[in-house]
């Protein structure tokens, strides 16, 4: 049990000063594992990255004791002013970031930001249009088990058959058709560039809001290594990790100061209640962090290393969906090896390249099996592995494949790529 200090005549228990491995030992030791995984382990989860130590001192930091219900000079708690000047920070780092006019940075999540939107800008029973789940799509955009599909008429778009990319005249006959009051333009497991002022000009067709959700590719955007879609998207929403390196929480963007209005107030009071500020904190760090010089290289490593790597596992043999990718991941076909994607991500786990299994065009199986896994470049490129890493890790991962391919993985295969692993993650450390 967590020890508390007493101090004499007072009935109930103080602080305890004492550090976490002293108090809770049981939460100290998962929180440890966890830190050696990470530290040994090729990071391949394309909607992870690591954070700087700095990151990480402000989202533990006594932030996390103040409430603070509203925007800044307009809280409905008193002593806001220190985070005030936190909060406006991280809103004026990502404006200036993003080239944009408003941000919002307290939604709680990427899905949280979206939903926002929705509520600002949607009444129940609207339509939306969305990328298909299994095209790459978001399950905030419209699937039927998540509230997108559950309050909103949703209908989807996909992706051409045979050359796997989203097929913007399809987009457009569906928005003719269906006439969505709002129009996504995003993706969680899609590799290649969004025409984004196709899709606005499709939105403006028909008078629906265009959103961009570049939550899994807003660093590279803030890099300049992917298209930014705020000229053209009403509202863009993002995530702070991933290729963004900074804490798990969203954000919010626009140019248009009456929808500025609308976002706001759904985010408070409309759908949370204080922000977050030991997060937000962390936001301005990893915003702050991506303004400086070092950020753009940064982002186009991570695509080149993600080309790298998906280029070393086409000529290996294995089918990247859409032929290559624009940004930090790639989508890996395995049903020409007859793999699932359960197993191949089980098996390189085993030895400590952690992936996740994915659907991939056309899949049929079940979402806790698939029939595909998606890699991402952004965490290992942060350790500071380039093009070189990154081909040397794919061929750990066609070796690892194909002996699970063929039911008799070789020991001596196996202890070579461990050994690999090993050396990679001894060379390319972590800051902790």
């Amino acid at each position: 049990m967590p020890h508390f200090a007493y101090k004499e005549g007072h009935a109930l228990p103080g602080i305890s000063a004492a550090a976490l491995p002293q108090v809770d030992s049981e939460v100290w030791t998962a929180i440890d594992a966890e830190r050696l995984r990470q530290v040994q382990s090729i990071e391949l989860i394309a909607a992870e990255n690591v954070v700087s130590r700095a990151v990480l001192e402000a989202q533990g930091s006594v932030l996390t004791n103040k409430y603070a219900e509203g925007y800044p000079g307009r809280r409905y708690y008193a002593s806001c002013g220190n985070v005030d000047v936190v909060e406006d920070l991280a809103t004026e780092r990502a404006r200036l970031l993003f080239d944009c006019s408003y941000a919002n940075v307290q939604p709680h999540s990427g899905n949280q930001a979206n939903q926002a939107v929705f509520l600002a800008l949607l009444e129940p029973e609207d339509k939306i249009l969305g990328l298909d789940l299994k095209s790459g799509g978001h399950l905030s955009h419209g699937a039927a088990f998540n509230v997108s599909g559950r309050w909103f008429q949703a209908v989807s778009y996909g992706v051409h058959p045979l050359t796997h990319l989203v097929d913007m005249d399809q987009v457009a006959q569906i928005t003719r058709r269906e006439r969505p009051r709002l129009i996504i333009a995003g993706a969680s497991a899609y590799s290649r560039a969004l025409d984004f002022a196709r899709f606005r000009a499709i939105a403006d067709e028909v008078g629906a809001y265009l959103m961009a959700d570049i939550a899994h590719v807003a660093g590279l955007v803030a890099g300049g290594a992917y298209p930014s879609p705020v000229p053209h998207a009403h509202v863009t929403t993002l995530s702070t990790h991933a290729t963004l390196r900074g804490p798990r929480g969203g954000m919010i963007l626009c140019n248009d100061q009456t929808l500025a209005r609308k976002i706001n107030a759904a985010v408070f009071p409309g759908l949370q209640g204080a922000a977050l500020m030991h997060t937000v904190a962390a936001k301005a760090v990893a915003l702050g962090e991506a303004l400086q010089p070092g950020f753009g290289p940064y982002a186009h490593a991570v695509v080149a290393n993600a080309r790298a790597l998906c280029g070393r596992l086409a000529e290996g043999g294995l089918l990247v969906v859409s032929g290559g990718t624009d940004c930090h991941l790639g989508v890996i076909d395995l049903r020409p090896w007859g793999l699932a994607g359960n197993a191949a991500e089980g098996a390189l786990e085993a030895v400590g390249i952690t992936v996740n299994r994915n659907v991939v065009p056309g899949d049929e199986v079940k979402s806790s099996v698939t029939s595909g896994i998606r890699l991402g470049s952004a965490a290992c490129t942060s350790r500071g592995m380039g093009e070189d890493e990154f081909r040397e890790i794919g061929d750990m991962i066609l070796a690892m494949l194909g002996g699970v391919r063929s039911g008799a993985m070789d020991s001596r295969t196996e202890r070579s790529i461990r050994e690999g692993i090993f050396d990679l993650t001894r060379r390319f450390k972590l800051p902790y």
